[in-house]
């Protein structure tokens, strides 16, 4: 199986070759990390090493807790840090500077880049986050004895009902891993029933709970005027057509509330250039992080921030919230991080990349849910969420608290998830005092 699993990976990245092609020449991706991609990587030192895998930006947002606790708690171990994405890698050479000692691209699944890859970094641990099932690169951990950990795992709705297709060769892939730490206990019953041994998943909470509120160094208030008095509309991780709902939506929202801004913040940087021709198309007063500062910036009533890294620092400024990636059906994105903010969430009906995480906001009534909408309908939809919102300042204000609340409530997962790793490696992890957290320890 993992011969032909090989085959069809060769012959894949074969055939999407055009297309890789085409995005290196047109948007500059896949052309960085050649090399590192390949397997060639600078070979470390005789320190032992922790190898974490963020695929993503998200991955390594939410890694950020779990990175301080390493090292501070395993000062012996160095730390070096894998992406798969462009965005990941800036990212994470960004948020990791002074933590790891090298920041590099994930390395093709083959074998021969993969053996290249670990005889080079020779990691004593490998923690993998979310679900970034690599067979080839598990396997050949395991044919090492290098222990890897599925550090704050989650099986999505769509991705289960593609694993229970290939089940047969998944089993194999799981039993590759020392310990599976999922974020919830539906997550740690779905890889169950994929293969993975009982006794070897745990449900800890979600690690994106911790990541935190601290705004980095930024002159976005300054640079556009951000008052608190003027009612902001952050428009987060959006997705395509979803810009276009938005830009329809804060249309209408101006008829009613014509002081209110709007800030869109894509979650993909090639689409950057198409918003902004969206923007432009719609009439509206705008301008754009990344062009020279000008005396309009302060005024315009739409803001393009066409920059990675960033969002985070405005979700103190916003208003309002709208999480992309859940009226298109991308499964959502990060609500925790402007909840953690106590700012007014909304998003649309499609979040199982965190249904967790909204179930447990809905519950509460700490967040907004546009039903499974498309077009005019979902315009009007937002449109009318926005504007009951900013009329209703105490509503707002409540749901903002309420959010902010349970995120604090549920927080404990950092800790609970480096006392089950904790035996991965050599050196035993500090005591720390017990957890308060209303989320359990192991809930499997």
């Amino acid at each position: 199986m993992y011969l032909a699993y090989s085959l069809l990976l060769s012959t894949g990245l074969l055939l999407l070759s055009p297309y890789f092609l085409f995005q290196a020449l047109v948007h500059r991706k896949y052309v960085a990390g050649v090399r590192e991609r390949l397997g060639f990587l600078p070979r470390l030192n005789n320190q032992p090493v922790v190898w974490l895998h963020c695929v993503s930006v998200g991955e390594a947002q939410a890694a950020r807790p779990l990175v301080e606790r390493i090292r501070k708690e395993l000062p012996q171990h160095a730390l070096v840090v894998s992406t798969v994405t462009l965005t990941g890698q800036k990212l994470a050479r960004d948020l990791f500077r002074a933590q790891a000692l090298s920041v590099f691209y994930f390395p093709f699944d083959w074998r021969w880049s993969v053996r290249r890859a670990l005889r080079a970094i020779n990691p004593a641990a490998v923690l993998v986050m979310e679900t970034e099932l690599w067979p080839n690169f598990l396997r050949e951990c395991k044919s090492r004895d290098i222990p890897v950990a599925l550090v704050n795992g989650r099986i999505s709705r769509k991705s289960f009902v593609r694993y229970l297709q290939i089940r047969f060769f998944l089993r194999r892939v799981l039993e590759c891993l020392t310990i599976a730490v999922m974020q919830s206990d539906r997550d740690a019953e779905r890889i169950r029933e994929l293969g993975m041994a009982t006794e070897r998943v745990f449900s800890v909470g979600n690690l994106k709970f911790e990541a935190g509120t601290a705004d980095q160094k930024t002159d976005v208030k300054t640079r556009f005027g951000l008052q608190a008095n003027v009612p902001l509309v952050l428009a987060a991780s959006t997705h395509a057509p979803e810009e276009k709902i938005v830009l329809e939506s804060f249309k209408k929202l101006q008829e009613s509330q014509p002081s209110t801004r709007l800030m869109i913040a894509p979650r993909h940087p090639e689409r950057f250039i198409e918003v902004a021709q969206l923007i432009q198309a719609s009439g509206l007063s705008w301008t754009r992080r990344t062009s020279a500062p000008a005396p309009e910036d302060a005024s315009a009533a739409v803001i393009l921030l066409d920059t990675i890294g960033e969002l985070t620092s405005v979700y103190s400024h916003a208003t309002i919230v709208f999480v992309g990636g859940s009226i298109v059906d991308r499964g959502g994105h990060n609500v925790l991080e402007p909840a953690a903010h106590g700012v007014a969430v909304v998003t649309g009906a499609h979040t199982h990349n965190f249904h967790a995480i909204v179930d447990l906001l809905t519950e509460a009534k700490a967040i907004v849910q546009l039903g499974p909408l498309e077009g005019e309908a979902a315009v009007v939809a937002l449109a009318e969420a926005l504007r009951r919102l900013l009329v209703d300042a105490e509503w707002r204000n409540e749901l903002g608290s309420r959010a902010k609340q349970i995120v604090a409530a549920n927080q404990g997962a950092t800790e609970r998830t480096m006392k089950l790793i904790a035996p991965l490696f050599a050196a035993p992890v500090a005591a720390s005092p017990p957890s308060d957290s209303l989320l359990p320890a192991n809930a499997t």
